[in-house]
Formats: C-alpha cells, structure tokens, sequence
C-alpha cells in the first residue's frame, strides 16, 4: 500500500490532535484528543483491510519520510514493513495494543444546531496569526442578534488585546467560549454549527474531514 500525499497530511493533522491513532479497517479515520474535548474524522483514498494502533505517529510519519516511494506491507502479525522499491532500505515497525491507546468510541451526533456559519479559510488564517501574534489563548464566536463574530482575547486579563472579525449574521444572541490550543482544523473553509449543548461541528467544505470540538463549560445560549 502506498499512502497518498493528502493522506498524510490528514495523519500529520491528526498527529497534533492525539500522538496515538487506531486504524480501523476501511476507509475512514478518527482520532481524539487525550482530554477527548477534540474528535476528527476524515475519509481517505486507501482502504486499509485491518485494524492496527501506532502509539507515536509523528515518530511514524518520520519513517515514512526516509523513503522516496514508501511503500506499507502488511502480513497479519504485530508488524508492518515499510520500503522503497527503488532502494534495499526497510523499516519494520511494531504496531501497539489497542488498550495503550486513547481512540474514539462512538461517534457523535450533533444534538442541535443553535447557529450555523461559514468560516471561509482567509478569515480562519487571520484569526490563527492573530492569536500566535498577540498570545491570545481563548476564541469566543458571539451573536449579538445581529452579527456573529469571532474574537481572539485572553478571557483571564481584562485588559488584554483583542482579535475580531465578522463572519456572519444571525438573530441568534449567544457567546460559545473555545480554548485557541484546541482548534485543531486544518486552515480552510468550513461549515460550523454550534449546539447549545456546548459542542460545535466543523465541516470541511473543499476536503473530506470534520471535526467535533468541546465549548468551554461556562459558554452561554
């Protein structure tokens, strides 16, 4: 099996999400975060035919980048063989038991959506270098009953720098308070819907990946 370069940008995304994934037989992938406030789910070209857990998948995308064309082989034992057919190079890499791990469960169903919006992938960077810029660590997404913004701030310094943007309009009044270290997305565009619940769905427009992510618990509807 050879993994294809959008796939392993899928892994690497994942791979900031949660070090651990299991790989179930098929075509989709999930993982979630260790605080398990972080689920993301992606449908991939390959179809893998059995289930196998790798503990550190950063340490595994590195094997994989020794190679020119590498190449996974699968026998049904404890062990993959990764290898070039150009080279005579191999690795032989050891899967993990499944109880190490932290994997997903079931998965979600969204229990309503409060608001919905379109997160377009330009305003997505801005917010990101916004908050690396300025060191703010909290997202708040707030309808007034008019607009929906976006705010970048630091919800424990009152006197803290803030980033805001416009994103939509609702006649929804709401604050949905996120921690900016679990905003995991790839930067693109989305579909978001946020549940009164204290969950929120990010749904990749241009590529097969989503995302459900936690609100913090004192967010208010």
């Amino acid at each position: 099996m050879n993994l294809s370069s959008d796939t392993v940008s899928v892994l690497k995304n994942f791979s900031d999400i949660n070090e651990n994934i299991l790989i179930k037989p098929g075509n989709k992938i999930q993982t979630i975060s260790t605080m398990k406030n972080v689920l993301a789910e992606a449908e991939i070209t390959e179809k893998f035919e059995s289930e196998f857990g790798i503990y550190k998948l950063p340490e595994f995308l590195r094997s994989i980048e020794l190679f020119e064309s590498p190449e996974l082989n699968f026998n049904g034992s404890s062990y993959m063989t990764i290898a070039d057919s150009k080279t005579k190079q191999s690795i032989k890499y050891f899967f993990a038991d499944k109880s190490v791990l932290v994997a997903p469960g079931k998965s979600i169903n969204m229990p309503d959506k409060f608001v919905t919006f379109t997160f377009k992938k330009n305003d997505f960077a801005q917010l990101t270098k916004a908050a690396t810029s300025l060191n703010l660590p909290d997202v708040t997404v707030k309808g007034d009953g008019k607009i929906i913004k976006v705010i970048a701030s630091d919800r424990k310094n009152k006197s803290s720098n803030q980033y805001s943007i416009d994103v939509g309009e609702s006649d929804k009044k709401f604050t949905a308070y996120f921690r900016m270290e679990n905003f995991k997305q790839v930067v693109d565009d989305y579909d978001v819907a946020i549940s009164s619940k204290k969950l929120s769905h990010f749904i990749n427009r241009n590529k097969p990946i989503q995302y459900w992510i936690a609100l913090e618990p004192d967010s208010e509807f």
